[in-house]
């Protein structure tokens, strides 16, 4: 675990002389931003020795309950745990009213324990240093689809697109309509603004499949600094979304007669000289592509949990709506969930399209990392690719359901060895209790079906 140097903070301090406030957070593992906001003359010792914060931090549901069963609450006394800012994480916030900075921390794997064994940054840490023991080299990038919505709900109560600027809400879908884009310019001008001074490489933005549906893509690099730009790339969409007097979110499936929202995740394989080992002229890429596809395929189901986290997730499995049905793959085609696109040989690589914009960043690219190296180590063959309409050919289909995930991951031998039983042992423990209290509670949708016909 690499952390930032103190001069980084000094650095900082000196050409920002007008910031008051630091926005410390880490990302627990439902990707929710957790931390405090420090005062400016605050920043130095955090560089130096690191914030206590506590272990209850990393062992929360969604909704910021104590998980008791997860080991991080009273069995260690809600113990103080040593975080330590991330190297390049410092950036300044430039929609905030009071000049303030963020700075991303993580768990020191000593000082941080017993926190830092649910650190989804470290979990995804590990299985990147077992890939590169080996001499693989993992590349990724993201691309992420969210809503865009009124800050205001409907006369019923429910989120509705936001308007445009023209005064008009988007009813229809124009997917890549561009006067779709046009409509949400001063948005996308203060987005791309705020990634350029953050360093996020932010690139093409395409109108969805939905009314304020919006995808920008993410450019590809080192696995753990790309998925790092998504953490923090999330943050800003909402922040500036917020300036603008608009919600973004990042929900699976906000609407049931509209698309679900996705986070599409490349990946590709290079060796210490930063060579492409998935690079060929043929379109289905050379064996160690197939292989790593056999992995991701061979581990899917158990690893469902960490790409679709949440009871909505399940939500987005739908027939012929461009999200995934099945344990396929094939070549330049999108109705299959592992996708080698087209494209120049030196570019070819793996287009993972099961997981929802809701899960965690970190822990989906530990997952499909963690799939790949168990098909380049056990040889693992995918079978022919899908031709034609993959919804149409598949045999065995995806869990639809939450529980049927969550056991999946808990009855896993092979997710143990991948990941660590000292992890899956908070995040199972999480999860289980966001279940419990999921299906505990009385909603609209009971009222509806049942209040009289039952």
């Amino acid at each position: 675990m690499k952390f930032a140097a103190l001069d980084e903070a000094r650095d900082f301090l000196a050409a920002h002389p007008d910031i008051d406030m630091i926005e410390l957070f880490i990302l627990d593992a439902n990707g929710v931003p957790r931390g405090k906001l420090l005062h400016r003359e605050e920043l130095l010792a955090v560089y130096e020795s690191g914030r206590p914060l506590p272990s209850t931090i990393l062992g929360l549901t969604l909704n910021g309950d104590d998980v008791e069963n997860s080991g991080l609450v009273w069995d260690v006394g809600d113990i103080d745990c040593r975080a330590y800012p991330l190297a390049g994480s410092l950036v300044r916030l430039p929609w905030r009213q009071i000049p303030t900075a963020a700075v991303q921390v993580s768990m020191h794997p000593q000082e941080g324990l017993p926190a830092s064994i649910a650190d989804p940054r470290h979990l995804l840490i590990k299985v990147i240093d077992g890939l590169k023991a080996e001499g693989y080299h993992p590349v990724m990038a993201c691309e992420l689809e969210f809503y865009l919505l009124d800050a205001k709900r409907d006369g019923n109560g429910r989120p509705q697109p936001a308007l445009d600027a023209d005064g008009g809400r988007p009813r229809s879908t124009q997917v890549y309509g561009l006067r779709e884009l046009e409509q949400i310019e001063p948005f996308l001008a203060d987005l791309y603004a705020a990634c350029k001074l953050q360093g996020i490489p932010a690139r093409t933005a395409i109108s969805e499949y939905a009314p304020g549906q919006v995808e920008i893509t993410l450019e590809h690099g080192d696995a753990l600094e790309a998925m790092d730009q998504a953490v923090r790339y999330k943050r800003l969409v909402k922040a500036v979304a917020h300036k603008h007097g608009m919600q973004a979110t990042f929900m699976a499936k906000p609407f049931d007669h509209l698309a679900g929202t996705g986070m599409h995740m490349h990946v590709s394989i290079a060796d210490a000289e930063g060579r492409n080992l998935f690079a060929s002229q043929d379109p289905a890429g050379t064996p160690l592509l197939r292989q790593a596809v056999g992995g991701m395929l061979a581990s899917l189901l158990e690893s469902l949990l960490l790409f679709c986290p949440n009871a909505n997730s399940y939500r987005r499995f739908q027939s012929n709506s461009y999200a995934p049905l099945a344990p396929t793959w094939g070549v330049d085609n999108r109705t299959v969930s592992l996708r080698v696109p087209g494209g120049p040989a030196n570019s070819r690589h793996i287009e993972h399209r099961i997981c929802g914009a809701d899960a965690n960043p970190y822990l989906a690219a530990a997952a499909i990392l963690a799939g790949i190296h168990r098909g380049l180590r056990e040889n693992l063959d995918p079978g022919e690719p899908v031709q034609g309409n993959g919804y149409a050919q598949a045999t065995e289909l995806l869990p639809t359901d939450w529980l049927t995930s969550l056991v999946a991951l808990e009855q896993s031998a092979w997710a143990r060895d991948a990941l660590g039983s000292e992890f899956l042992g908070v995040y199972l423990a999480v999860k289980r209790a966001e279940y419990r209290q999921f299906m505990a509670e009385v909603g609209e949708q009971d009222w509806r079906w049942y209040l009289t016909q039952a």
